[in-house]
This record gives structure tokens, sequence and C-alpha cells, in this order.
């Protein structure tokens, strides 16, 4: 049994900084890439940033030059550093824990709420 929880969520200023941290538990074997996705109010999730087992990262764009994820692979978890945060960053934060078999687990989420 998969276990992915998060933490690390809250209340924030604009132009504050929050730091998300995600770890998995339970069969880790094959565990292949990470990582976090948010949904908005009134929005479909979407990725906001992913590494791979290698080190690999993937940002979307609104994000580039403002978060940087990375992971502990003896740990095995994620994290997610989050600077120079925006109103529009606010949201449910999702971390994903993906296996190469093709499976994938998510956690509960966490709340991001960046006030302006």
């Amino acid at each position: 049994q998969v276990q992915v929880v998060e933490s690390g969520g809250g209340l924030v200023k604009t132009g504050g900084s929050l730091r998300l941290s995600c770890a998995v538990s339970g069969s880790i074997f094959r565990l292949n890439a990470m990582g976090w996705y948010r949904r908005a109010p009134g929005r479909e999730r979407e990725l906001v940033a992913v590494i791979s087992s290698g080190g690999s990262t993937n940002y979307a764009d609104s994000v580039k030059g403002r978060f940087t994820i990375s992971r502990d692979n003896a740990k095995n978890t994620v994290l997610l550093q989050m600077n120079s945060l925006k109103p529009e960053d606010t949201g449910v934060y999702y971390c994903n824990a993906e296996y190469l078999t093709g499976y994938f687990y998510w956690g509960q989420g966490t709340q991001v709420i960046v006030s302006s």
C-alpha cells in the first residue's frame, strides 16, 4: 500500500515563500517520477513541476524561475520551494508519485493561499 503525504501549505503574502514537502511510504519499488500539481479555484488540476528519479526536472511556464523541485531518493521525499509567490499561485497542491509500472498515486493535497 502506497501512501503519499504532503505538508507545508499555508497562508502567505504576495512575494513570500513556502516550502512543500511530500513523503512516499509503503511500496517504493520502481518509484519513478514525483511531481506537484495544483488546482486553483474554478480551474482544473495542472502540472506545477515534476522530477524524474534521475533528477531531470520540468516546470510549468508560470512558475519557472520562482519554484524549485528537488527530491531525496534515499528518503523518498520531494520538495517544492516556492518563492516570489503570487495570488495566482493560490490553490490546493497535490503530490504525485508515478511508478515504472504505470500506476500513480496522489496525496490528499495541501492548501496554499497567497494574499495580495
